[in-house]
């Protein structure tokens, strides 16, 4: 498994995350997402090699919200 933290803007309430947490959570090699609302940050423990970094950030995009970075 691996952990990424998303930069993510357009969060500002509690259906954001739960959004999130559903759309990217339910992907296949996704293990846990945990959204930081106050501090614009999603992070994703996943495996690489069911779903890729970019497959992510393109959920979180397709989901309405901006995904500016990972660390």
């Amino acid at each position: 498994m691996e952990t990424i933290e998303l930069t993510v803007s357009g969060m500002s309430c509690g259906h954001c995350v739960s959004s999130i947490e559903g759309g990217v959570g339910g992907m296949n090699g996704v293990n846990s997402v945990i959204v930081k609302l106050d501090e614009g940050r999603v992070t994703v423990t996943f495996d690489r090699e069911q779903v890729s970094e970019d497959q992510l950030k393109q959920a979180i995009d397709e989901l309405g919200y901006d995904v500016h970075k990972a660390y």
